[in-house]
């Protein structure tokens, strides 16, 4: 899909950006950064950006893989679209909450919304699984060709 390729060059850029921020934040050895009581907002963050930019790469692999397999998620494509988008916003974006306000080393609140995102990701992840499963090589080789499969 094309919005999956968007989304992900997209979210691959916004989270790269944010890493070298936090590398800057490093390099310029700033306190609120990298003092000892903030190595719970080090660590949200750093999750933060590994996350969103791997969540990027894979939303990327998803839309390249529904150009070349285009029956891959057919059935259920607005439920694997919604979840990994989903799965995109709320898993970083979770991390990067829960190290804006935290408690004597315990994550802030907004570390809530990642569950939800994780169990999004797991679930586009298993039936784009279960669907790439039955789709044959002849079958892709003839949708690429604009031929229907033989069955």
């Amino acid at each position: 899909m094309q919005r999956h390729l968007r989304v992900g060059w997209w979210s691959f850029l916004l989270f790269a950006t944010f890493g070298l921020i936090l590398e800057s934040l490093h390099g310029f050895k700033v306190r609120a950064y990298l003092d000892v009581s903030n190595e719970t907002r080090r660590l949200m963050w750093t999750l933060a950006h590994a996350h969103g930019a791997l969540l990027g790469l894979v939303n990327v692999l998803v839309g390249l893989s529904i150009r070349i397999l285009p029956d891959v998620g057919h059935a259920r494509r607005r439920l694997v679209s919604a979840a990994l988008l989903a799965a995109t916003v709320l898993v970083p974006g979770g991390f990067f909450l829960g190290g804006v306000v935290f408690y004597a080393g315990d994550p802030g609140l907004g570390v809530l919304i990642l569950p939800i995102g994780a169990v999004s990701l797991l679930v586009a992840a298993f039936l784009l699984a279960r669907d790439a499963g039955s789709v044959s090589s002849a079958a892709a080789e003839q949708s690429r060709a604009g031929r229907p499969p033989k069955r």
